[in-house]
């Protein structure tokens, strides 16, 4: 069995990279983080971004693209992932005025198209739930599971949020197993709810409501090939949030 490689979901750095993204990658490296997860470039050009990943060892797992930029610029997002040599193109939300099962149903129609204009230049393309994918059925079925039942696993991948499932009421290991094969992706988000705003807050690994040892060793049985830390937003500093997080896992996993 095969170690998940450990990836951050730079979103959660999103201030840090607009001030200065290369100094960031570079304490995200210092930190141990193995392999990072864009959501945009910070307007840097591919090959110099490619050259930096390369310096600092980093692997690019892939990037979260915005629906109106598979709808509009798929072929710029295939040229820029294909220059740094990452592997994966993920959607990572849907706005709140497409999230209706209506909308959901077109929804499922283009995925198959991206997935396959995806697949053609070798890159496998993702969805990243929140917990709205199990609030919303078609024909009976929540949308979560609907998605991946209608569009074939050749042409959409899972990335499983952890946090989000867990929050949205459902059996997270169970749900894990049940994509085993079909999840390469996993998002480590741990999280409280509070109550007071009826929300989630994200927190530092370890500092909240996830089970997460038997949750990464599920994901480790499922052949998960990257855990990825990303925190929403953050309490303490984000710079302080990710390294303590990746400490949490240097401490409770990686050093075990």
């Amino acid at each position: 069995m095969t170690r998940p490689g450990i990836g951050l979901q730079l979103y959660t750095l999103r201030e840090e990279t607009a001030q200065d993204f290369e100094g960031t990658l570079r304490k995200v490296a210092a930190m141990g983080y193995e392999g990072v997860e864009f959501a945009g470039y910070g307007d840097i050009p591919a090959a110099q971004m490619k050259a930096l990943l390369d310096e600092l060892g980093l692997v690019a797992i892939g990037n979260h693209v915005p629906l109106v930029n598979l709808e509009t610029k798929i072929e710029e997002e295939i040229a820029y992932l294909t220059t740094i040599g990452a592997k994966y193109a993920i959607c990572p939300w849907l706005p709140v005025e497409v999230r209706d099962s209506e909308a959901w149903k077109k929804h499922i129609v283009n995925f198959a198209e991206y997935g396959k204009r995806f697949q053609e230049a070798g890159i496998i393309f993702c969805y990243h739930n929140h917990e709205f994918e199990f609030e919303v059925e078609i024909d009976g079925q929540i949308v979560f599971d609907k998605l991946y039942e209608t569009v074939g696993a050749d042409l959409l991948q899972v990335e499983m949020d952890l946090g989000w499932v867990q929050y949205a009421g459902r059996d997270t290991l169970e749900y894990i197993s049940k994509y085993a094969g079909r999840l390469p992706l996993v998002h480590l988000k741990d999280f409280v709810k509070n109550t007071e705003k009826a929300e989630i807050d994200t927190v530092e690994l370890g500092r909240g409501d996830l089970d997460l040892l038997p949750l990464i060793q599920r994901s480790e049985e499922s052949d998960v090939k990257w855990l990825i830390v990303e925190q929403d937003r953050c309490a303490n500093p984000p710079i302080q949030s990710v390294e303590e997080s990746m400490n949490w896992l240097k401490t409770n996993y990686l050093n075990k």
